[in-house]
Parts: structure tokens; C-alpha cells; sequence
């Protein structure tokens, strides 16, 4: 229970419009899916479990739907703390590795084809890793549980599919 409070705050902090804009679409295990119609948009979203050294700020996963973008299935990631600008970014599940495009905080997938690479791997895997080397040279390892994760992004799949 208190993971969904968690799920929830963390949507709210995630997105910058007010909070009575989203919809909660389900709580599953440690992920949670919610629409935004006002956007409109809709997300699969998790909080790390796990951490590697002091966080700076939340950790978390998303997949994305911005439909009138023609935006699906869009895989990003913010880290608990600001990487080093000189290292990569890489997503690890089970056994196949992504690196990612980022910023200091952010990452994200290179393509479509990444996106869809990594979704089916987040599908049939229990956990995953998003690695990289922070400011201070010392490693950022921010793990997931993906229990849940393929309903979660199911249910923003559906929560998007009438809006416009």
C-alpha cells in the first residue's frame, strides 16, 4: 500500500501540471500506470529499488504514450544523481545492454527499434540496471524490479488509445 502512495507521489512530482490532471490506471506490484488527458499522454512509471551511492533526487523508469505525437512505447529514465558528461549510459536486462542517449539526469532510447528492444526485454525479465559513471568518477547503479512492469505498460497502452 504504501508503494502506491509512493507510485503516485512520484507521478506527480514527475509531470509539471497540476496533479488533478492525471488519472490513475492501476497500481501493479512496483509499477503503476497513469493518463494525463489534458496533454494528452499516458506512462508506465517506477521508482528504483536500489541505489548505488547518495541519491541527488528520485530515480525513476518510464514508457510513454503521447498520442498526438505518434508517440509509443518511448523508454526513459532519470537518474538518482547527475552523471559525468564523458560516460555512457547503459540499461541492462537480462543479459542485453542499451546505451542510452542522455543528458546529465536523463536518458533515453536512440529509436523506435530501441524502444521496442527494450520493452520486449523489460517483458520477460525480473529486474534491470541503468549504469553509468556520476560527476564525482564514483558508479550510478539504480535497479528495478520489473514485476508488473508489462501490465503497467499495457494499461497506459489502453488508458491512451481513444485520446487524440
Amino acid at each position: 500500500m504504501k508503494k502506491q502512495y509512493i507510485l503516485l507521489g512520484l507521478a506527480v512530482s514527475f509531470l509539471s501540471i497540476p496533479a488533478m490532471a492525471k488519472d490513475s490506471l492501476g497500481i501493479f506490484n512496483s509499477w503503476g500506470a497513469f493518463r494525463d488527458p489534458e496533454i494528452p499522454r499516458c506512462y508506465a512509471i517506477a521508482e528504483s529499488e536500489e541505489i548505488t551511492g547518495k541519491a541527488e533526487r528520485k530515480s525513476f523508469a518510464t514508457v510513454g504514450f503521447w498520442p498526438s505525437r505518434k508517440i509509443r512505447r518511448q523508454f526513459h529514465v532519470r537518474l538518482s544523481r547527475d552523471r559525468s558528461t564523458n560516460s555512457r549510459l547503459m540499461v541492462s536486462i537480462a543479459g542485453r545492454r542499451f546505451q542510452l542517449t542522455a543528458t546529465r539526469s536523463d536518458g533515453w532510447s536512440q529509436d523506435k527499434r530501441m524502444d521496442a528492444a527494450i520493452i520486449a526485454a523489460i517483458r520477460s525479465a525480473t529486474s534491470m540496471t541503468v549504469e553509468s559513471v556520476g560527476r564525482d568518477g564514483k558508479p550510478i547503479v539504480d535497479a528495478y524490479r520489473l514485476r508488473g512492469a508489462a501490465t503497467a505498460i499495457d494499461a497506459a497502452s489502453l488508458g491512451c488509445s481513444r485520446l487524440r
